[in-house]
């Protein structure tokens, strides 16, 4: 997944990983271009996830 998949569906991202784990917070997922392993560890932090399986949920999140 590239930085502009992510930026141009970014709201229906959020839904969709809010909807997979409820405790993210949009604190949680405000997203910066460039800051993509930030949201990552932020993510990972939060909800315990390994980093692969939230890369594939966002991946999945996209489609």
């Amino acid at each position: 997944m590239n930085t502009l998949e992510i930026k141009g569906d970014w709201n229906i991202i959020k839904g969709r990983l809010k909807q997979k784990w409820a405790v993210l917070t949009d604190d949680d997922l405000h997203y910066v271009e460039g800051k993509r392993d930030e949201l990552l560890g932020r993510i990972q932090k939060v909800t315990g996830e390994t980093r692969e399986a939230i890369e594939k949920a966002l991946k999945e999140a996209v489609f």
